[in-house]
């Protein structure tokens, strides 16, 4: 039996108050680049035009084709960047929780404060986040998901570069549209990254203890934004071998996915963007830079990691692609059992001999 509608939704207000998160986004946030009205529409026509373009040079680029209908790109600034990863927080951690706890209500305590408190919490950490994203493909924003791309980071970003805008935006647009299609050109992708989210909470010490650890997890984000020595790590939540195989899994699916999203960038860029060694020879100074507490923060949250997978999937990706040339890396898109496991990200020979069943053979690599 399960959690009637009105009760299960009760409980989850009860979890986190999902409109004070947003207002807290909001009343944080850092306000973007001064631009003039005119301005400001031209970069969001802009934007949208290149997002087609960068689809062209991508599906070409890859042999990978869009499998689904997906929605037009939507050109938000840090305000709607916010509500939107709410709003697809919300629709996946509520089915989660409601798992989790069944049908027993919420203590005194948490019905009194906790919601409120992981509210704010978790605003701290998306208007933190809201300054920084150029980009999203949002997996939890419906089906197949939704591609995001951030207007006034993508702006502040291009001037603090002293980048040309057209080709910066360019840049940002054909590595998002990759992930796009990733998305879409590979339909089960999305339910099986839901699907690993899910087993990972299946995974763990369930109950209210669990529950209790979620909101620990949430407080120990928004704490590291205000303190840069804070020691806490997300990882903390992480107990249980099960959950850790699961973690291991969806590693070696984002460094995939990163890495792919680079290489294509790589790929494309020199053919299409004058200016592209001077943009990534800039934006990588940039990724490398940051104050304490600029560092302590990204991680954290896991960016530094994110940041090694860029590196370390892109050098898959070459590898693979220089033995087996693009459509063989492509096998990788066939289905779950393809993708590469953890430790062949750093050995390319494995995977080839995997998939394809026999040794290696040299390929000129694409671009």
């Amino acid at each position: 039996m399960g959690v009637s509608r009105r009760g299960y939704g009760w409980y989850m207000a009860q979890f986190v108050d999902w409109d004070l998160a947003a207002a807290t986004a909001g009343a944080l946030g850092k306000s973007g680049p001064r631009v003039s009205y005119a301005e400001a529409t031209d970069v969001v026509g802009e934007l949208r035009r290149l997002t087609e373009e960068a689809a062209g040079h991508v599906a070409d680029y890859t042999g990978l084709r869009a499998q689904v209908t997906h929605p037009p790109v939507r050109v938000v600034d840090r305000r709607d960047w916010a509500a939107a990863n709410i709003a697809g927080l919300r629709e996946v951690i509520t089915p989660l929780v409601n798992r989790i706890s069944g049908d027993k209500a919420p203590g005194p305590l948490t019905e009194a404060i906790g919601s409120r408190l992981t509210g704010v919490q978790a605003g701290t950490v998306l208007a933190y986040l809201s300054g920084r994203v150029l980009g999203q493909y949002e997996v939890f924003a419906g089906d197949p998901g939704q591609l995001l791309l951030v207007a006034p980071n993508i702006v502040e970003v291009e001037r603090k570069l002293q980048a040309d805008p057209r080709d910066f935006r360019l840049w940002v647009c054909l590595h998002e549209v990759t992930h796009r299609t990733q998305f879409t050109a590979v339909p089960w992708m999305r339910a099986y990254f839901l699907s690993e989210v899910q087993a990972f909470v299946d995974a763990a010490q369930g109950g209210e203890h669990l529950l209790e650890r979620l909101r620990r997890g949430v407080a120990t984000l928004s704490d590291a934004v205000k303190d840069p020595d804070s020691r806490a790590s997300v990882l903390d939540l992480v107990q249980t071998p099960a959950q850790r195989a699961v973690l291991d899994r969806l590693t070696a699916l984002m460094t995939l996915l990163e890495g792919h999203a680079e290489f294509v960038m790589d790929g494309v860029g020199p053919q299409v963007i004058p200016s592209v060694e001077s943009i990534r020879a800039a934006f990588n100074r940039r990724r490398e830079a940051g104050n304490p507490l600029e560092k302590a923060i990204r991680r954290l949250l896991g960016i530094e990691v994110k940041m090694r997978q860029y590196a370390e999937g892109r050098k898959f990706v070459h590898g693979v692609v220089d033995r087996v040339g693009m459509a063989g890396f492509n096998k990788i898109f066939a289905s779950p059992l393809t993708l590469p496991r953890l430790d062949e990200l750093g050995d390319p020979d494995a995977w080839v001999a995997r998939v394809h069943g026999g040794p290696a053979r040299a390929t000129p690599a694409a671009g």
